[in-house]
Order: C-alpha cells, then sequence, then structure tokens
C-alpha cells in the first residue's frame, strides 16, 4: 500500500485538538520503533500508530450518528463505555475512507481493549498508546521497561491496569479486555 503522509496529518489536524495530535506523531513513532524490534512492517506500523486516535475528539452525538449511519451496534458494555467508541468509530472511518487492510483496521480497533490472539500489529498498537513520550503516569517508566523484554509483557500490565482502573471505578470491563487478560496469564502459565 502507498501511505500519503501529508493527507493523513491534515486530517488529524482538522479533528484532532493540540495534544491529541501530539499524542499521535508520538505512538506512530513509538510504534515504529517497536516495528523494528519485533519484525513488523515499520511503515504499516507507524501509520497505524499516527492514525489510531483519528475520531478521539468527536463529539458523543457526531460519534452516535456515525454508528447509526454504518450499521455499527455497540454492546450494552460500548454503549455504557464512550472511551472505547474511537476505536470502534476510527476503525470504520479509516477503512471506508482509505481502504486500509484488515491487519491495519484490527490494530485500530483493538488498540483500547485488546482482544484474544492478537497479532503482531495490534500489540504494537497496543503497547505504544501505553508507553508514548508524553505519557507521564505512575507506572509508565515500568511499562516502558517491561515492553523492552516482549510485547506481552507489556501487554500483561497494561490490561491489569485497565482492569483494575475500571473495577476501582465499579465500570464494566469489556469482554474483550477480559479476554486478552486471560489468555495473557495462561500463556505467561505454560
Amino acid at each position: 500500500m502507498i501511505y500519503d503522509e501529508k493527507t493523513y496529518l491534515a486530517d488529524l489536524r482538522a479533528r484532532l485538538d493540540d495534544y491529541r495530535f501530539t499524542h499521535s506523531l508520538n505512538v506512530a513513532k513509538t510504534c515504529r520503533e517497536l516495528a523494528k524490534l519485533y519484525g513488523c512492517d515499520e511503515e504499516k506500523a507507524y501509520f497505524a500508530g499516527l492514525l489510531h486516535d483519528v475520531f478521539k475528539n468527536e463529539p458523543k452525538e457526531k460519534m452516535l450518528a456515525f454508528f447509526e449511519q454504518n450499521g455499527i451496534v455497540l454492546t450494552d458494555c460500548e454503549r455504557s463505555a464512550p472511551k472505547l467508541w474511537h476505536a470502534i468509530g476510527g476503525s470504520v472511518y479509516l477503512q471506508k475512507t482509505y481502504g486500509f487492510d484488515e491487519e491495519f483496521i484490527r490494530a485500530v480497533r483493538y488498540h483500547t481493549t485488546g482482544r484474544a490472539d492478537m497479532g503482531l500489529l495490534e500489540k504494537i498498537l497496543f503497547c505504544a498508546d501505553f508507553i508514548s513520550a508524553e505519557r507521564d503516569y505512575p507506572g509508565v517508566d515500568d511499562m516502558r521497561e517491561r515492553v523492552k523484554v516482549s510485547l506481552e509483557y507489556c501487554m500483561e500490565e497494561g490490561l491489569r491496569f485497565t482492569v483494575d482502573e475500571l473495577v476501582n471505578a465499579l465500570l464494566p470491563v469489556h469482554p474483550d479486555t477480559i479476554h486478552a487478560f486471560n489468555e495473557i496469564c495462561l500463556q505467561k502459565k505454560k
């Protein structure tokens, strides 16, 4: 595929606030670095990172209208978690607008929840989103060290962090997150 960075950057500039735009640039850079480290297509990883949050700043009403226009039916869990909507809508938008392949679309779609049987690009984007340069939450340095050991070691902590945060807030945990977490734990025991 031939990527059009100039078009993508213009699209992002029109859609994202300054913080989210900078975050997208940082995630793209981190994706490229992880792709080089783990043997993934560096260009594809870079652009998946760049575009992963394309819908992040969309108002809820616009996203709900987009879902309806595109036949996207949210589960009860998804409907109760607007933080997940940008990944769902963004993946559909990117597929329809730019024609990215299924691997690319899955990486964007599952960068917030994770899922069982994640591919290499999905794992790279999931981890890069947690450790990009502007991130400064407690534990981020540990995450940055973990990703040097393995993507799964980083994901283990990212998924635990996500589950803990949701459970402590008495919010539902998406089934894909539970399945991803369980898979990581079960693989670790083998």
